[in-house]
This record gives C-alpha cells, sequence and structure tokens, in this order.
C-alpha cells in the first residue's frame, strides 16, 4: 500500500478548492429564494391533491372523513 504524505495532501485540497467555482452572495439568495419557492408550491400541490382524493374517497364510499 502506497505511503499518503500528509502536506502533499494538504498541498492538493487546497490546489482543488482554488479551483472550485465559488457562488456569489447574490445567486446563493436567489438560489435560496427559488427553493423556498417550489417547495412552498410543491406543498401547496399535494395538499390540494391530497384533499381532493381524500374527498373523492369520501364520495365514492360513502364515508366521512375527518371532521
Amino acid at each position: 500500500m502506497a505511503k499518503i504524505n500528509p502536506l502533499k495532501f494538504v498541498q492538493e485540497v487546497r490546489s482543488e478548492v482554488a479551483r472550485v467555482a465559488w457562488p456569489t452572495r447574490n445567486e446563493t439568495g436567489i438560489t435560496t429564494l427559488m427553493v423556498v419557492a417550489m417547495a412552498s408550491l410543491a406543498a401547496l400541490f399535494f395538499l390540494v391533491a391530497d384533499q381532493l382524493i381524500g374527498w373523492l374517497v369520501s364520495l365514492v364510499l360513502g364515508i366521512s372523513i375527518g371532521h
């Protein structure tokens, strides 16, 4: 098994980190807002779909679900 030189490893890590294209503060903010917006839309969609499916099941089976 090859020996790992800790100093060389740290130098390689620093070299790789220097190549990373880090997002700007503005890009991070916009991306965060888009994630929150899309998660909210998905939550709203699934809430409406769940209520609709529950209503349809209760209508078909003739039972009261919930209240």
